[in-house]
This record gives C-alpha cells, sequence and structure tokens, in this order.
C-alpha cells in the first residue's frame, strides 16, 4: 500500500517538474525570440501575461468538473492542452497566435496544478502536508530553474525547444495512465451550493493563509520584473543583475523543504509569521547595503531561504484551516490570488518607482511586514478579547 502511495506521489511531482520546466523555458524564449524579431519590448511583456489571464479565465469553472470526473481526468485535460499547445509553436510565427497559445499554456497548466495540488492537499497526513507540499513546491522551482537552460537550443532550430518540451510533456501525461482516478470529499449539502458561495466560505476559512499565495506573485513578479528596472537607474548592471535575482530562487530551492518539514513540527502560522518577518528583514538590509552587489546577494539569498517558500506554505496552512470538502474551492482561491498579485505587484511598485527609484527594496520590507501584521490580527484580536473579559470580571468582582 505504502509503495503504491509513493509512486503517486512521485508521478505527480514529476509531472509538475516538467510543467515547471515548461513555464521555465517559455518566458526566456519567447522573449528572445521577440527581441531578435524586433519586437517592441512593451508589446514583448503585455504577451507575458497571458498565462496569468488564462489562469482567471480558468479558475470559476475547476470545481465542478473536478467533483465529477476525479482527480486523474482534470489532470490529463490539463496536460493534453499544454502538450499540443507547445507542439503548435513552430506551425505558425504570429504575435497573435503565440498569445493564444500562450493563454491556453496558462489554462492547461492551472487545470493540471490545481488537480495535483489539490489531490496532494486532501490525501496528505496532516503531519506530512507540510512536507508534501514542500517538495510540490521544489519540484516546480527545480523545473523552472531548468527551463532556461534548453533556451540556447533557439540557435540550432527555433522549434527544437518547443518539439523538446512538448516530448517531455507527454512523457509525463502518459504516466498518469499508472494512476487510479480518485474523486474529492463532497458533502451532500455542499452540492446544490453556487461555486461562489464556496469561494466565500473558503475565504472566511481560510484568508490569512490565501494572503501568503497573493504575496508569493506579488513578490516573485515584483522582483523580476521591476528590479532590473532598479539596478538600470542605481547604476548596477546588468551582470549583477543576472546573479542576484537567481540568489533568490536558488534561496528558496534550498529551504524549501525545511521551512515545510519545520511548519509540520512546529504551529505552522508561527513559522510563516517567523519567515515574513525575517524576509521584510532582508530587503530592508539589502536597502541598507545597496551600494554593495555582494551585500544585495546576500540579503536576496535569506530573503528567498524564508519568503521562496510562501506559496507552499500558503497551500499547507490552507488546507489546515478549511474543512476537506471546501479543499478544491481552497485550491482554485490560491491560483486566483496568485495571478492577481503576479499581474498587480510590477505595476504597483513600478508606479512608486516613478516617484522615487531609490526605495524599491523599502517598499518590498515594507509589503511583507504589513501582511505579517495582517496575518497576526486575529491573535491580536483574541488576546484583546480575553484582556477586556478579564477587565469586566474585575469590575464585577469589585
Amino acid at each position: 500500500m505504502m509503495d503504491k502511495q509513493r509512486l503517486h506521489f512521485f508521478i505527480l511531482i514529476s509531472i509538475v517538474t516538467i510543467s515547471g520546466l515548461s513555464q521555465g523555458l517559455l518566458l526566456p524564449l519567447i522573449s528572445v525570440i521577440f527581441e531578435k524579431s524586433g519586437i517592441d519590448s512593451s508589446l514583448n511583456g503585455l504577451h507575458a501575461t497571458a498565462m496569468y489571464i488564462g489562469v482567471l479565465i480558468v479558475s470559476p469553472f475547476l470545481e465542478k468538473p473536478l467533483r465529477k470526473y476525479g482527480f486523474k481526468r482534470i489532470i490529463m485535460f490539463g496536460g493534453a492542452i499544454v502538450v499540443l499547445s507547445l507542439a503548435l509553436f513552430p506551425v505558425w510565427h504570429s504575435v497573435s497566435f503565440w498569445f493564444i497559445l500562450r493563454l491556453l499554456i496558462g489554462i492547461g497548466d492551472h487545470v493540471l496544478h490545481f488537480g495535483s495540488q489539490t489531490w496532494i492537499t486532501s490525501s496528505s497526513p496532516i503531519h506530512q502536508r507540510g512536507r508534501n507540499i514542500s517538495l510540490y513546491g521544489l519540484s516546480f522551482g527545480v523545473g523552472f530553474a531548468l527551463g532556461p537552460l534548453l533556451v540556447p537550443l533557439v540557435h540550432l532550430n527555433e522549434a527544437l525547444p518547443f518539439f523538446i518540451s512538448s516530448l517531455l510533456s507527454l512523457f509525463g501525461w502518459f504516466t498518469l495512465f499508472l494512476l487510479k482516478n480518485e474523486y474529492p470529499e463532497n458533502e451532500e449539502a455542499e452540492k446544490e451550493k453556487a461555486t461562489s458561495v464556496r469561494f466565500f466560505e473558503t475565504w472566511k476559512y481560510a484568508w490569512p493563509a490565501l494572503l501568503l499565495t497573493f504575496t508569493y506573485g506579488f513578490l516573485e513578479a515584483s522582483l523580476h520584473s521591476t528590479f532590473p528596472i532598479y539596478a538600470l537607474r542605481n547604476e548596477l548592471n546588468i551582470r549583477a543583475v543576472s546573479i542576484i535575482l537567481p540568489a533568490f530562487a536558488i534561496g528558496g530551492i534550498v529551504f524549501q523543504l525545511p521551512l515545510g518539514v519545520l511548519s509540520d513540527r512546529f504551529p505552522r502560522k508561527k513559522i510563516i509569521l517567523f519567515s515574513l518577518i525575517i524576509g521584510a528583514v532582508s530587503f530592508l538590509l539589502a536597502q541598507m547595503l545597496s551600494p554593495s552587489v555582494l551585500g544585495i546577494i546576500g540579503s536576496f539569498f535569506i530573503a528567498g531561504m524564508f519568503v521562496g517558500s510562501l506559496f507552499s506554505l500558503g497551500m499547507a496552512y490552507m488546507a489546515d484551516l478549511v474543512p476537506k470538502h471546501l479543499l478544491p474551492a481552497g485550491n482554485i482561491l490560491c491560483g486566483i490570488l496568485y495571478s492577481i498579485g503576479s499581474i498587480c505587484g510590477p505595476f504597483l511598485v513600478g508606479v512608486i518607482l516613478q516617484y522615487n527609484s531609490g526605495f524599491f527594496f523599502l517598499v518590498i520590507s515594507l509589503f511583507l511586514l504589513s501582511i505579517s501584521l495582517a496575518i497576526a490580527q486575529p491573535n491580536l484580536t483574541k488576546t484583546k478579547k480575553i484582556f477586556f473579559r478579564k477587565k469586566r470580571k474585575n469590575i464585577d468582582a469589585f
């Protein structure tokens, strides 16, 4: 029985690794191809939002099909969209056609991730939930980091990276036939409820955890999109940027599993608050050490160690807070809030940089600190209620 469970988990994280590789490949690959074709950089950046738009389009429609068709079929459907879309890129070199394909990949990837995330969170025992979801996040991160290594193949043949990525995805898709289909838990009373009602109930239970997925999307997109602008305006060269940004990603990869295991052994909320505060302090340190490239690299690495795992920690915390029958809705909301954060982050931080380009790290630090205060607020409220209750008893006794 245990061997089947391990095979089941290994297949799911293998598929996620391949999905991360295809996403990590597409972003730089299409940017390089567009740049070589003389396409404007603003259009290049706008084109990259297609995947996030795809996530937002499909998210409200996923819960009922999952309950009806089960985890395996949903994952296979999403994987099939990704495989076909990757294979179609070389067919027609067109900005609008490629935008549609990226939109479809966003949809397919999100369907795939939604099915696999919900399957892992619902089947993992609570004492291993943080570890399992951290392995899930780690697998995607490793795949995402490996993706850009295929970009140089474009110099041999423009279609080659797309075909290799498509074949790897197809191989992962075939391994799904080894799994037995399962269905999420579903209470009879829940069948009659609209998706919007379940979303609202899930938000009431798990809004602190959902804030974490928004925060990760906001942070990741802001660092990759607006930090290079800050660097150029503050006389940091491109070579320095190419080292600083991977330092954050490496920190997240290295410490993702240990942080997940710690969140299983100690109260998950305390580990999350500690991580947010250390992340805020790390970016504040980067602000103070901004003239030093080595200082910024060190600060980014430490920040990545603690806030580079916010998405997986957020998913584990969400699974702790909601009843099992609301896990599908919770995983959908995780994806929606991550996408909203990814779209909002570069825009809001970019607006701030227009007014003062020297406070990039300070803005990120204050943002993380405000999220930690928001998540800690229920504890503060509870403490306040206890204080006033005791005070009232003392007055009555007097």
